[in-house]
């Protein structure tokens, strides 16, 4: 894995870094290495995560098909859509 500093910006370097290793699940794994875990424990956790797995990409394809409401989005703050030289002439 390579991270190019710019401009001697280590902190950009090591926020790019850190989301690369996120990325690839080295933090993860990272943690379930700091102890043993019986095979029987591996497979029942990588059972349960394939079952959340393909209740969320179920959930995901039901909002995309319109059959349940997507997550609610947060309100906007009020902006300005267009610059005033393309708005509409008020009519007089």
């Amino acid at each position: 894995m390579k991270v190019d500093v710019r401009d001697n910006n280590v902190d950009q370097a090591l926020r790019v870094l850190k989301k690369k290793l996120q990325r690839e699940g080295v933090f993860r794994e990272m943690k379930a290495r700091r102890s043993y875990e019986k095979p029987s424990e591996r497979r029942i956790r990588e059972h349960k995560d394939a079952i959340r797995r393909a209740k969320k990409l179920a959930r995901k394809q039901a909002q995309r098909e319109g059959l349940i409401p997507g997550p609610k989005r947060k309100p906007r703050e009020a902006v300005a859509r267009r610059p005033q030289a393309f708005a509409q002439p008020a009519a007089e």
